[in-house]
């Protein structure tokens, strides 16, 4: 295979692939089927690019292998005549839309809300979209979720059949049924942001361009619910987060932690779009989890301008956020600023009331443990821990980091 034909289908994997899923699905009403169709057209692509050279429009070019396929299987199935006209009439006019990129519309936000639909699983939705929208296969999103891949896979196949056979409308939910479905869609697109802000190498194919994506969606969602300040929030989070991406690596690649950042490599629009953001989302006066930890890296954010970080600012939204969403990260942030703030005991005391089944493999845990064990002189227990957040490192350069620290 040529490298150019290799590369070309990689970006369309990576750049298109929540566009064009979304969109057949949209369709054809049938996830799975899509899912189907679409993993062909990729397959065709590898076979048929080497040899007949890229093609001019790579989605179109998919996106008719897709058609094809989708129309085929329904055939196969003895889809009844009557559906099998309306889903090829259907699929026509996806084509048409294709061959003018002016009006392909990007259905991806629809189908995250088809996925938060409150007929499908609690348990599914934010999994589901993880693996439509964002591409992300059951076996990772499994491993985030602390489930087996099998168990993460039956749940996901349960949902796409009850979309497809309980006719769940392609389309975004009406004001009054938003509140049920906002949560989960949110909850997927920051979730899809971590897992490419923790692939800062692009060491994993499968993750690359994965920030971005959840960067260019959440701006979507906060276009088409201005008036929704957690929608805001989380793309103000997002930015600030992503404002400070150049200045996470040394020169060599290494790590580099927040508080050693070159602030001067920190993006200055991005901070800006940032703070609009979160001042848009707090004349709202509905105060949610996005925006008090958006809130808390705007307060990082600040040292740009200042010589030092304004911890017990920082340690009260943790309060706050623990308060509303107890998650792993805010209890461990929560203690992380009280030591900044006030001592290392008292963050030790609250990292240590964290139950310890729910942090048994949680790597920010064990780091800061280490940091506050060796803070408090407590040489012992700072190596193990240190030991501990060594073996659950997957960054190779934080983990060398570690690694320099325990030596």
């Amino acid at each position: 295979m040529s490298e150019a034909a290799r590369l070309a289908v990689e970006r369309a994997a990576r750049e298109s692939y929540g566009r064009l899923l979304a969109f057949l699905a949209a369709r054809s009403r049938d996830i799975a089927a899509a899912e189907d169709a679409l993993a062909d057209a990729f397959h065709a692509a590898l076979e048929t690019w080497p040899r007949d050279g890229v093609p001019d429009k790579p989605e179109a070019w998919l996106l008719t292998a897709a058609r094809r396929r989708l129309i085929d299987a329904a055939r196969r199935a003895h889809v009844r005549h009557a559906a099998s006209d309306e889903l090829q009439h259907a699929l026509e006019l996806a084509q048409h839309d294709a061959d003018e990129p002016e009006m392909f519309p990007d259905e991806r936000l629809k189908l995250l809300f088809v996925c938060a639909h409150p007929a499908i699983d609690a348990a599914a939705r934010t999994p589901l979209m993880l693996q439509t929208v964002l591409g992300l296969d059951a076996a990772r999103i499994a491993s985030a979720f602390l489930v087996k891949p099998a168990t993460m896979g039956q749940r996901l196949s349960r949902a796409k059949t009850k979309i497809r056979d309980a006719g769940i409308a392609f389309a975004v939910p009406r004001t009054d049924e938003l509140p049920e479905r906002l949560d989960a869609v949110l909850e997927a697109i920051y979730a899809a942001y971590g897992s490419g802000w923790d692939d800062i190498a692009g060491a994993d194919p499968r993750r690359k361009g994965l920030a971005n994506e959840a960067l260019e969606l959440g701006a979507l969602l906060a276009r088409l619910l201005p008036a929704e300040p957690e929608a805001c929030g989380l793309l103000a989070l997002m930015l600030y987060c992503e404002s400070r991406r150049e200045a996470r690596r040394d020169a060599a690649g290494g790590y580099v932690p927040l508080d050693e950042q070159d602030t001067t490599a920190w993006s200055q629009p991005m901070i800006e779009e940032a703070d609009r953001m979160l001042v848009r989302a707090q004349r709202a006066r509905r105060i949610g989890r996005f925006q008090l930890e958006a809130a808390i890296q705007s307060a990082h954010a600040a040292r740009r301008h200042a010589d030092q970080v304004d911890w017990e600012a920082i340690a009260l939204l943790y309060e706050g956020l623990a308060r509303i969403a107890p998650t792993i990260g805010a209890l461990v942030g929560r203690a992380a600023a009280v030591a900044e703030a006030r001592d290392a005991a008292t963050g030790l005391t609250l990292l240590q009331s964290i139950p310890s089944n729910a942090v048994a493999g949680y790597q920010p845990y064990w780091a800061l443990a280490a940091h506050l064990f060796a803070r408090l002189g407590r040489t012992d227990d700072a190596h193990a821990a240190r030991e501990r957040a060594i073996g659950l490192c997957e960054d190779p350069a934080m983990r060398a980091f570690l690694l320099r620290r325990q030596n």
